[in-house]
Protein backbone atom coordinates (compact mmCIF):
# COMPACT_ATOMS: atom_id res chain seq x y z
CA UNK A 1 0.00 0.00 0.00
CA UNK A 2 1.40 3.05 -0.93
CA UNK A 3 1.58 5.88 2.13
CA UNK A 4 2.96 9.47 2.35
CA UNK A 5 3.63 11.24 5.32
CA UNK A 6 4.54 14.81 5.12
CA UNK A 7 5.85 17.00 8.38
CA UNK A 8 7.64 20.32 9.12
CA UNK A 9 5.59 22.71 8.27
CA UNK A 10 4.39 25.58 10.59
CA UNK A 11 4.10 28.98 10.90
CA UNK A 12 6.70 31.74 9.74
CA UNK A 13 7.34 35.22 9.10
CA UNK A 14 8.17 36.32 5.57
CA UNK A 15 11.99 35.96 5.21
CA UNK A 16 12.03 32.69 7.45
CA UNK A 17 12.63 29.28 6.77
CA UNK A 18 11.36 25.39 7.26
CA UNK A 19 12.45 22.16 6.06
CA UNK A 20 9.56 19.50 5.29
CA UNK A 21 9.42 16.14 4.86
CA UNK A 22 8.34 13.02 3.71
CA UNK A 23 8.26 9.62 4.60
CA UNK A 24 7.13 7.19 1.69
CA UNK A 25 6.68 3.95 1.15
CA UNK A 26 5.10 0.89 -0.61
CA UNK A 27 6.80 1.48 -3.97
CA UNK A 28 10.16 1.11 -5.14
CA UNK A 29 10.94 4.66 -3.59
CA UNK A 30 14.94 4.70 -4.56
CA UNK A 31 14.16 4.43 -8.35
CA UNK A 32 11.01 6.84 -8.36
CA UNK A 33 11.14 10.67 -9.27
CA UNK A 34 9.68 12.04 -6.69
CA UNK A 35 8.17 15.49 -6.28
CA UNK A 36 6.56 18.30 -3.70
CA UNK A 37 2.82 19.66 -4.57
CA UNK A 38 1.28 22.35 -3.06
CA UNK A 39 -2.32 23.77 -2.84
CA UNK A 40 -4.46 26.55 -1.51
CA UNK A 41 -7.92 26.36 -0.64
CA UNK A 42 -10.21 26.74 -4.41
CA UNK A 43 -6.71 25.90 -6.66
CA UNK A 44 -5.73 22.95 -8.09
CA UNK A 45 -2.47 21.05 -6.63
CA UNK A 46 0.85 22.78 -8.39
CA UNK A 47 3.70 20.77 -8.77
CA UNK A 48 6.90 22.80 -7.53
CA UNK A 49 9.88 20.52 -7.17
CA UNK A 50 11.38 17.22 -8.63
CA UNK A 51 14.07 15.31 -8.10
CA UNK A 52 14.83 11.93 -10.22
CA UNK A 53 17.21 10.23 -8.29
CA UNK A 54 19.03 8.31 -11.01
CA UNK A 55 20.58 11.24 -12.70
CA UNK A 56 20.66 13.53 -9.83
CA UNK A 57 18.39 16.04 -11.55
CA UNK A 58 16.02 18.23 -9.82
CA UNK A 59 13.83 20.76 -11.45
CA UNK A 60 11.94 23.99 -9.64
CA UNK A 61 8.57 25.68 -10.04
CA UNK A 62 10.07 29.61 -11.64
CA UNK A 63 8.05 30.68 -8.54
CA UNK A 64 10.25 28.34 -5.45
CA UNK A 65 13.75 28.80 -8.03
CA UNK A 66 16.52 29.88 -5.89
CA UNK A 67 14.84 30.04 -2.89
CA UNK A 68 13.33 25.95 -2.35
CA UNK A 69 15.81 23.25 -2.02
CA UNK A 70 14.53 19.47 -2.83
CA UNK A 71 16.44 16.58 -1.66
CA UNK A 72 15.72 12.94 -0.57
CA UNK A 73 17.70 10.02 1.43
CA UNK A 74 16.97 6.85 -0.50
CA UNK A 75 18.30 4.68 2.84
CA UNK A 76 15.65 6.62 4.68
CA UNK A 77 12.85 6.54 2.00
CA UNK A 78 12.50 10.32 2.58
CA UNK A 79 12.09 13.02 0.50
CA UNK A 80 12.99 16.86 1.64
CA UNK A 81 12.15 20.03 0.97
CA UNK A 82 14.49 22.88 2.07
CA UNK A 83 12.44 26.14 1.83
CA UNK A 84 14.36 29.75 2.35
CA UNK A 85 12.98 33.48 1.83
CA UNK A 86 9.56 32.27 2.30
CA UNK A 87 6.73 34.99 0.98
CA UNK A 88 3.40 35.20 1.99
CA UNK A 89 2.37 33.22 -1.45
CA UNK A 90 4.03 30.45 -0.23
CA UNK A 91 1.66 29.79 2.10
CA UNK A 92 -0.27 26.68 1.33
CA UNK A 93 -0.82 22.33 2.32
CA UNK A 94 2.42 21.30 0.87
CA UNK A 95 2.37 17.15 -0.22
CA UNK A 96 4.70 14.82 -2.14
CA UNK A 97 4.10 11.91 -4.98
CA UNK A 98 6.11 9.72 -6.83
CA UNK A 99 5.88 10.86 -10.25
CA UNK A 100 7.80 13.52 -12.90
CA UNK A 101 5.26 15.17 -15.30
CA UNK A 102 1.97 13.79 -13.50
CA UNK A 103 1.51 12.06 -10.10
CA UNK A 104 2.44 8.54 -10.16
CA UNK A 105 -0.68 7.14 -7.35
CA UNK A 106 -4.32 8.39 -6.70
CA UNK A 107 -3.19 8.16 -3.27
CA UNK A 108 -1.96 11.32 -1.22
CA UNK A 109 -1.06 12.16 2.17
CA UNK A 110 -2.58 14.39 4.67
CA UNK A 111 0.28 17.25 3.60
CA UNK A 112 1.39 19.41 6.42
CA UNK A 113 0.51 23.19 6.51
CA UNK A 114 3.05 25.82 5.66
CA UNK A 115 1.69 29.36 6.75
CA UNK A 116 4.06 32.73 6.28
CA UNK A 117 3.10 35.52 8.13
CA UNK A 118 3.69 39.32 6.25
Amino acid sequence: QVQFVESGGGLVQTGGSLRLSCEASGFSFRHSPMSWYRQTPGKHREKIATSVSDVDVRTYADSVKNRFTISRDNTKNTLYLEMSNLKPEDTAVYFCNAGYNSPAFTSWGHGTQVTVSS
